[in-house]
Parts: structure tokens; sequence; C-alpha cells
């Protein structure tokens, strides 16, 4: 017999294979592991990177939330210059304060909650403080603004505060 007609024995295994294929077993198990590891790791790297933008998107909330009463003050005095019949410069002062003061807070991401009278209420952006019966404005609507809300990029500062329409007593 020659080398070409050599016969093959089924399932017959040396120990050096046996060796073999336990080693390229712990090998395939090594580079799951590994894949797995690798993965874990992109998914910490992603979820790093996304709380330090947040942290850096978000950081400056305290002192925009600390500056919303100076914006409230001077609409105040607006308001009172309104009532007084006051249009001189002081009134037009303080508005082009009040605009540039908006401008500012904007380029940082600040924006106004816009709510007016008969829109719908919104308890993502607005706090109820009372309820008003009324026929002007539809139940369940915004009926007065007592004080504007406002947002930080999509994350809310300060909800506007309002009093909401109900539907006034039947027979009165």
């Amino acid at each position: 017999m020659n080398d070409a007609e050599t016969p093959e024995v089924p399932n017959a295994t040396t120990p050096s294979q046996v060796a073999l294929q336990a080693r390229v077993d712990q090998l395939e198990q090594q580079a799951a592991d590994y894949k797995l590891l690798l993965a874990d790791m992109q998914t910490s790297g992603r979820r790093l990177r996304d709380d330090s933008d947040k942290q850096r998107k978000y950081a400056a909330e305290p002192v925009f939330r600390d500056l919303l009463a100076v914006i409230d003050n001077l609409d105040r005095a607006i308001a009172e210059a309104n009532k007084a019949g006051d249009g001189g410069p002081l009134k037009i002062g303080v508005t082009a304060t009040i605009v540039l003061f908006l401008d500012v807070l904007k380029r940082h991401g600040v924006k106004r909650i816009e709510t007016v009278q008969g829109s719908p209420f919104d308890p993502n952006l607005h706090e109820a403080v009372m309820e008003q019966p009324t026929n002007d404005v539809a139940a369940g609507g915004v009926y007065q603004v007592l004080a504007q809300g406002y947002q930080l990029h999509d994350r809310v500062l300060r909800p506007a505060t309002v009093i909401v329409a109900s539907a006034p007593p039947a027979g009165g």
C-alpha cells in the first residue's frame, strides 16, 4: 500500500489533537470575552461622553435660575409704569434692559415659555396656583399669567405660574 491509499480511521483522535482542540476552544472563549469587554468599554465611553455633554450643557442652570428674579423685577417695573401711564425714558430704558437681558440668556440656551391667556394648561410647563371661574376662557385654559416660565435648552428652569380657568358655577 502506498501513502495515497492510507485509510482514514473515523473519530480517531490523538492526545495532541485533543489538546489542540481544547486550546482552540479556550482561545474562542477568550475572543468572545474580549468582544464583550470591548462592547462594555464602548458603552461606558459613550455614557461618559453623554454625561459630560449634559454636565456642560446645564452647568450654568443655578446661575440662570437666580437671574430670573432680576427679570421678574424688571417686568414688574414695566407693569407699574404702564399702570401709571408713564411712557418716559425710564420705561424705555427698562424695556431695553429686559430685551438685552433676554437676548443674552437666549444666546446661552435660555428662553421664555410663551404662555398667553387662553392657551391650554400644560403641567410640564405651567404651575397652577389657583382656579378662576370664568366665561372668558375655556375651562382648563390659562386665565392669567402671574410669572413667566423659562427653559434652559429642553429643561424647564422654572414653570410659568398661572391661574387656570374653570367653568363658572351653574346659574352664576
